[in-house]
């Protein structure tokens, strides 16, 4: 069967993933918010567009459940890794080929990345799969390819916005080569247009909004990307893919100057322009993932080429693809989930200096910032629950769950969804846009979560009290606590409305 190899390695990337887990984590704190973005369907939200809020609705309706959850990242890894087997099908690499550039991208960063149901998933595959068509298109120039590429696009920024930087590396790739023909056509605009009309619901929602990812780029530059150097990001680079390292540079160089790739030089510049783009925007590590996928087939094609040559280059096939798998295995604790939290602390601070430990906030801790993400939501969401459960029948009904951030309310929701609790409520994020209206009857109680300033709260409330705490040591919410607040006085509650209008003001106050 000539797709034997690619679907072969798609159904491993699919079922590895939920092998290669180990039970001691639970979801992401991310994980948690895009499922709660599944029940309120929306065109927009504050962090992302729409495409994954579809997704956590089906996985809602099923009942959301583990594997629902991780269908959807097991998914678009299983597919990707397929898209480059294919592309190396497509440029005459026999069986050599296709499983070593399957195996760089199943040995990869990916294995990390398609673990977590977060839009990252998606962007690499919308990417890999353009990169295909452009690919298809160099090669016959059949206009249809150009229309799949406006279609992989559109529903790529429906996933994820960083998609304009790859569209503007598309865009400088094809001027760059003697592909700009293909601008001066009329199938590239319409499948421009293509593009723009998928996206179009979400950037009307943008712009009825105030164009809030504006606020939240500039938000996300002043927290985080701040701490992104040029050097860290392409150190990063080379420890994402280093098991791959000898597969994709050999590609990306053969694109430049291996005769027989010249007219896909285009591919090359995507991501040489796309790399750069990020570079100096100063763009998380991941975002280049994306980038590499079709490198892998042109560095395995390349390598299959070059052995040909010589007189026991068949006998080293076999052994070249061994080398990825021995390269990973120093590296498997902190791209599977395999291990338990106290195992990771004892090894983590043998990788210090690759970075695999250093959180958004550029510091160095006991363990990768991922795992710590996967840790305490069930203990936050159950001693929630009982201090709900805990309270008079005649007033639980009147409570409000308000939290510090995201993570804390989704995880919430998430681990109550078939118990009679309230959701939970934060200002952190799309909860803004999900506050509920202020009752006709006055709430009773107020739970907080994470708050930080109790004793401004006391003369507010008829009692306060701390009725529990994240305790597990490896969590990174560790620490945060519960309070029940009874009888709250209306200044407090007018107080919260109030703060909660000023905060979704930053977001909105532009429309």
């Amino acid at each position: 069967m000539k797709r034997a190899i690619p679907l072969l390695f798609a159904v491993l990337k699919f079922v590895s993933g939920f092998v290669l887990a180990s039970s001691a984590y639970e979801l992401h704190r991310d994980e948690y918010l895009y499922l709660d973005e599944g029940r309120h369907l929306a065109w927009g939200y504050l962090e992302v567009p729409p495409l994954i809020a579809a997704q956590a609705w089906v996985t809602q309706a099923l009942g959301g459940d583990y594997f629902w959850v991780k269908f959807w990242p097991f998914l678009w890894g299983a597919l990707t890794v397929y898209v480059v087997g294919r592309a190396v099908q497509k440029l005459g690499g026999g069986w050599f080929a296709q499983v070593l550039a399957c195996l760089c991208y199943c040995v990869a960063g990916y294995a990390r990345l398609n673990f977590l149901f977060q839009p990252n998933s998606f962007e690499v595959f919308g990417f890999t799969i353009c990169c295909y068509w452009l690919l298809s298109y160099v090669q016959n120039a059949q206009p249809k390819y150009l229309y799949y590429i406006g279609l992989g696009l559109g529903f790529s920024l429906l996933n994820k916005y960083t998609t304009f930087f790859f569209i503007a590396a598309l865009v400088a790739a094809l001027l760059l080569t003697p592909q700009r023909r293909v601008l001066a056509t009329k199938h590239f605009w319409l499948a421009a247009g293509l593009t723009l009309l998928l996206f179009s619901p979400s950037l009307l929602w943008q712009l009825a909004h105030g164009v809030p990812f504006l606020r939240h780029m500039s938000e996300l530059h002043d927290t985080q990307l701040v701490n992104v150097s040029a050097t860290s990001f392409w150190k990063d680079q080379l420890v994402m893919c280093f098991p791959a390292l000898w597969v994709w540079m050999p590609g990306l160089l053969a694109l430049f100057a291996y005769a027989p790739f010249r007219p896909y030089r285009s591919l090359g510049l995507v991501y040489a322009v796309g790399l750069l783009i990020l570079t100096v925007l100063h763009g998380k590590s991941y975002y280049g993932l994306g980038y590499y996928p079709v490198l892998f087939a042109f560095g395995a094609v390349w390598w299959e080429q070059v052995l040909h040559r010589f007189r026991y280059g068949a006998l080293m096939r076999p052994v070249l693809v061994l080398v990825p798998v021995l390269i990973i295995l120093p590296l498997v604790p902190f791209i599977f989930t395999l291990y338990p939290p106290a195992y990771m602390q004892r090894i983590s601070a043998k990788y210090q200096d690759l970075g695999l430990t250093r959180w958004e906030d550029g510091q160095v801790h006991p363990l990768p910032q991922d795992y710590a993400d996967m840790i305490g939501w069930q203990e936050l969401a159950d001693k929630v629950y009982q201090a709900y459960q805990a309270l008079p029948d005649s007033t639980r009904a009147f409570t409000l769950i308000k939290c510090d951030n995201y993570g804390q309310a989704s995880a919430i929701n998430y681990y109550n969804r078939r118990r009679a609790l309230p959701l939970a409520n934060s200002f952190n994020g799309s909860y803004l846009f999900w506050f509920p209206a202020r009752p006709a009857q006055p709430y009773r109680h107020l739970l907080l979560v994470g708050e930080g300033h109790p004793e401004e709260l006391v003369p507010h409330f008829r009692e306060l009290r701390q009725v529990g705490e994240i305790t597990n040591p490896y969590a990174r919410e560790k620490g945060t606590t519960i309070l029940l607040g009874t009888g709250p006085d209306a200044a407090i509650i007018e107080q919260a409305y109030r703060e909660h209008q000023e905060a979704l003001a930053v977001w909105v106050k532009q429309k």
